[in-house]
């Protein structure tokens, strides 16, 4: 999703109000929504706050994004406010915070409407976005910010390279062709502006790993593919790893490739390393096809969620201290056989939606049950089945190293009884492991957890 085309300037507001829900009217009052039959904004109004009664829709950073699926023919409509001084809801706290609200309606024959609450999450939760957006003077500059911000990279002033930064790109070029690479990976947070490759690698598949929104630099010409990471390890051999891994999943590669690989340090705007990967070697050939890399059920988006919130609880822990939890993905009906449990289930009785690993308001509640003991079960297509469970498959016979615990084992033995994968976050290491078909690939080493 294009999240700037839908964002027009009469629909981006300085709220007067100093309450949320009359701050959401005053949104609901810029939507033209008269065209749409049985729409109203009275009831667009308790709908949206009778959502946020349940669940409150803040994310953080300053950000609020109500949000409602309606009875409507265009496919997104997007209203933006701003209001400096916070508001004030029920008398939670949270609220105070805010400083922007985003109001989304969909349409409800949209189909992609929670990776479009997930896209524009990635952008609130880019701190150098909603930098520029607070710094706005006036209205007029906050709608110019707003377009630059969510049209990802082709909003970026893009940086002419140096002559160092045109001699690697040229050595890449020689050394991909001369290692019979079939593709090439280009860090693109290596530059705070947009990355310009041009044609140096106009014989070979080029991949951009890239933060936050990433649909205008798909569509470049130089561009065949981007690969959007969020919040991983700092350390570019982790970031790598993990971004060949949703790259295999997304079909963009395949186990028989090699890839070579350019990028420097996050916003140095100096690429300083070339690296060649052989897929095959890299990474265990029974995960390496993108056919057994992925349960029959599972969406490759759900892995990349799930990879995001686990690498982050990683590298976070939570509330300050280290935090060791297990996810299981795949057909839920196959994976209860084996699992039983351990408290009663949060999850129950909330609709499909609304507990969907996509949902971007579910980063938190997932991060904290992760405390609990037990395992998530997540199904194919994101929504979260239970937490808490224990897992009791058969024990296989599995090769570990010593030193790994229960959850490494019980995810070494449920995916060898079941087609299903699963993703271990070490409450001791840090270290992140998915597991498939009792074999394990460590995503995080513990080194450079350590180190991070």
């Amino acid at each position: 999703m294009r999240i700037d085309r839908y964002i027009a300037k009469s629909r981006v507001i300085d709220i007067q109000s100093t309450d949320f829900e009359s701050a959401v009217s005053e949104l609901l009052s810029v939507c033209d929504i008269s065209k749409e039959r049985g729409l109203t904004k009275k009831g667009l109004l308790a709908e949206l706050l009778d959502r946020e009664r349940q669940m409150t829709t803040y994310l953080g950073n300053g950000v609020c994004l109500p949000h409602a699926r309606v009875k409507m023919k265009r496919p997104y409509m997007i209203a933006v406010g701003r209001c400096p001084d916070g508001l004030v809801y029920d008398g939670q706290k949270e609220y105070q915070e805010i400083r922007f609200i985003f109001l989304l309606l969909a349409s409800e024959n949209t189909r992609s409407y929670l990776y479009s609450l997930a896209s524009l999450a990635r952008v609130f939760q880019d701190a150098s976005h909603m930098e520029r957006l607070k710094l706005a003077g006036s209205i007029s500059d906050f709608q110019k910010e707003l377009k630059h911000v969510f049209a990802g990279e082709e909003g970026k002033p893009r940086r002419r390279h140096n002559r160092f930064n045109n001699l690697i790109l040229r050595e890449a070029a020689k050394i991909a062709k001369g290692a019979q690479c079939t593709a090439v990976l280009v860090f693109a947070d290596t530059f705070g502006g947009g990355v310009e490759v041009g044609k140096a690698f106009s014989d070979f598949k080029t991949v951009l790993i890239a933060q936050g929104t990433s649909e205008a630099a798909a569509e470049r010409e130089e561009i065949d593919a981007v690969i959007p990471i969020r919040s991983y390890s700092n350390h570019r051999f982790s970031q790598l790893r993990s971004a060949v891994l949703i790259g295999l999943t997304r079909g963009i590669f395949s186990s028989h490739e090699r890839l070579c690989c350019i990028g420097g340090l996050p916003q140095s705007n100096q690429f300083d390393s070339i690296t060649v990967v052989d897929v095959e070697r890299e990474f265990d050939t029974m995960l390496a096809s993108k056919a057994d890399m992925l349960p029959a059920s599972v969406k490759p988006e759900v892995i990349e969620r799930v990879l995001a919130i686990a690498t982050e609880l990683a590298v976070e822990g939570r509330e300050g201290h280290p935090v060791g939890c297990l996810f299981t993905l795949g057909n839920a009906d196959e994976i209860s056989q084996y699992t039983k449990p351990l408290i009663l289930n949060p999850f129950f009785g909330y609709k499909d939606e609304d507990r969907n690993i996509l949902n971007p308001f579910m980063d938190e509640t997932v991060k904290e049950l992760s405390s609990i003991d037990g395992a998530f079960i997540i199904r194919g297509d994101g929504v979260l089945v239970s937490a808490g469970s224990l897992i009791h498959a058969p024990d296989y016979t599995h090769d570990l190293p010593s030193g790994l615990g229960s959850r490494h084992a019980a995810a070494a033995s449920i995916t060898q009884a079941i087609d299903c994968l699963c993703i271990v976050v070490s409450g001791s290491t840090g270290q992140v492991t998915l597991f498939r078909r009792g074999k394990m690939l460590p995503l995080i080493e513990k080194a450079l957890i350590r180190n991070s």
